[in-house]
């Protein structure tokens, strides 16, 4: 019987799939339901710092609106400070306590001291990890790359002293050069990283001429620009690595272990296929092992990582460069309709 035990970030997970931040864990009882079709940890929706903030401003809007209304009274309430990301820690801690596989609480902010305090309270809930959402729009035409990168270093390198638990970071593709902002990451301190974020881009109603968000699930085959950046990555840092964003069957999994991933993050393909699906994914995964007389996951994980094929180009420009000199046999293989 094939043995689906990995190690990520210290934490023995009893197979390499993680339930990625979303609404699915955001109960007791989702949290328990995932638990149960199988999910080795789960990331518990993330805090946003923007968040946060429109609440509070909400809150004291909604305290204020009558308080000049008699000259004798300044308010009709009591001076209250918003809870802040308590609401939020409430919710996680009692899906902490309920469930028997490791919780990673995600964090999102826009500021390095929010970092630091968030990240704390985070971890004083009791959970066994922390996911760090490291993706900034680059706004601010003046702002060079080096000095968004150096931000992010230093945010590592604070927590690193403060915290007690490991933490992830999870990262956008978009910085000039992800293999080398990952290996100043890694040296810095972070745990691991998930590879890649999904993000949300705008969209305009051409209708109603406005700005409209929906629902954007993954698609099948959207993780290959992380298979990629895994495959490149794998072996060469100390971290460990998760590949994330459209994975939807039991291919996609071994995929990424294959090319050097410790763990892979599901969340669309639950929310099409509900939580049950996780079982089946497991299952085939078990029997592809069986098939291929693996044991365990360590005797093939990375095995096609660009480290163990000694840069065979397979992660370049192999795929661009087969087609250009054999177009016939890759269409063949391949056949349009």
């Amino acid at each position: 019987m094939a043995n689906l035990n990995v190690d990520f970030m210290g934490l023995n997970l009893k197979n390499p799939i993680i339930v990625g931040a979303c609404t699915l864990s955001a109960s007791v009882e989702g949290a328990q339901d995932l638990e149960e079709a199988g999910a080795a940890a789960i990331v518990y929706k993330s805090l946003f710092e923007e968040q946060i903030i429109m609440e509070r401003a909400q809150l004291s809007d909604e305290l204020d609106e009558y308080a000049h209304r008699n000259a004798e009274m300044t308010s009709l309430f009591p001076a209250l400070e918003h809870a802040g990301p308590k609401a939020h820690l409430l919710k996680l801690k009692a899906v902490k306590e309920n469930v028997n596989i490791p919780v990673i609480a995600s964090l999102n902010c826009m500021y390095d001291v929010t970092w630091f305090e968030y990240a704390k309270e985070l971890e004083d809930v009791g959970v066994d990890a922390l996911e760090l959402n490291f993706y900034q729009m680059p706004f601010d035409g003046d702002k060079t790359a080096e000095q968004m990168e150096e931000e992010k270093i230093q945010i590592v390198k604070t927590l690193k002293k403060r915290l007690s638990i490991p933490f992830c970071i999870k990262l956008s593709p978009y910085y000039t050069n992800i293999l080398n902002f990952v290996q100043r990451l890694d040296q810095a301190g972070a745990s691991a990283f998930v590879l890649f974020n999904r993000l949300f881009q705008p969209e305009i109603d051409v209708n109603s001429e406005t700005h409209v968000t929906n629902f954007n699930l993954s698609n099948p085959g959207d993780f290959k620009l992380g298979l990629r950046y895994v495959g490149l990555t794998s072996g060469k840092i100390k971290g460990d690595l998760c590949g994330t964003n459209g994975i939807y069957g039991y291919e996609d999994v071994l995929q990424m272990l294959l090319s050097g991933a410790n763990t892979v993050q599901m969340v669309s393909s639950l929310y099409k296929n509900t939580p049950a699906h996780l079982g089946k994914v497991l299952y085939e995964i078990e029997g592809w092992m069986d098939k291929k007389g693996y044991k365990t996951i360590d005797e093939f994980r990375g095995k096609l990582s660009d480290k163990e094929l000694k840069a065979s180009d397979v992660y370049y420009r192999a795929q661009y460069l087969d087609f250009l000199l054999h177009p016939e046999e890759v269409i063949n293989k391949n056949p349009m309709r």
